[in-house]
């Protein structure tokens, strides 16, 4: 395993967490946690607040592209993939990757970009429809820590199955106490988290060889 920060150049997200504390309840929770309409483009309490395509993902493309070296004919999968904007992205920057996503999301999935229509399946990254060894890079991005431990064990198992190495997962964390807090505040669909270690252990326990990376929301 190895860490590696893939989204350097995504651009930073504003985030009012005080607000977001100050109106966080139960109900609004189960609700994100539906990962509907409310969470992908209600208000900004229950998610989102407005999933729309907006190009940021490009530069990211890129440097997945170039860290794993990827080509015309390469396949790529994109675990938690919402509404496929960097699927359609990673198409845009190298033309003739054959790049698929995956997500549990029935809303997203069916209020996706034109370009990847018929490129994203509905399902569960704990048991992923589809051949070991079947592309030649899989990356989950802040997907991961929605399970509870045990199925995120399954689902970086699957991840390491489908493409042995050559898997990118990042997931939130928190490196100091004083980021704990403001990740508690913030957070509406973690099932599990942890400090850096402890995913690290996490990660060895599902036997991932892969690269992986932190969310820390600040």
């Amino acid at each position: 395993m190895r860490e590696v920060n893939l989204l350097a150049r995504l651009p930073a997200t504003r985030r009012n967490v005080r607000a977001r504390a100050g109106a966080k309840t139960s109900e609004i929770v189960a609700l994100a946690r539906e990962y509907g309409e409310a969470y992908f483009d209600g208000p900004r309490e229950y998610g989102y607040g407005g999933y729309r395509y907006d190009g940021r993902w490009i530069p990211v493309a890129e440097d997945i592209v170039r860290h794993f070296g990827l080509g015309p004919g390469d396949r790529l999968l994109d675990v938690g993939c919402a509404k496929g904007f960097l699927v359609k992205d990673l198409m845009q920057v190298c033309p003739g990757l054959e790049a698929f996503g995956v997500d549990i999301s029935e809303y997203a999935l069916t209020h996706c970009e034109p370009e990847v229509v018929g490129r994203l399946h509905l399902g569960s990254a704990v048991a992923l429809p589809f051949p070991a060894r079947s592309f030649q890079a899989v990356i989950s991005i802040n997907t991961i820590h929605n399970l509870e431990r045990q199925d995120a064990i399954r689902a970086v198992r699957e991840i390491e199955r489908l493409a042995p190495g050559r898997g990118f997962i990042q997931v939130d964390s928190y490196r100091t106490p004083e980021q704990r807090e403001v990740f508690l505040q913030w957070v509406l669909t973690a099932r599990f988290h942890d400090y850096p270690p402890g995913w690290l252990e996490l990660f060895a326990e599902a036997g991932y060889t892969g690269y992986y990376y932190w969310t820390v929301v600040e």
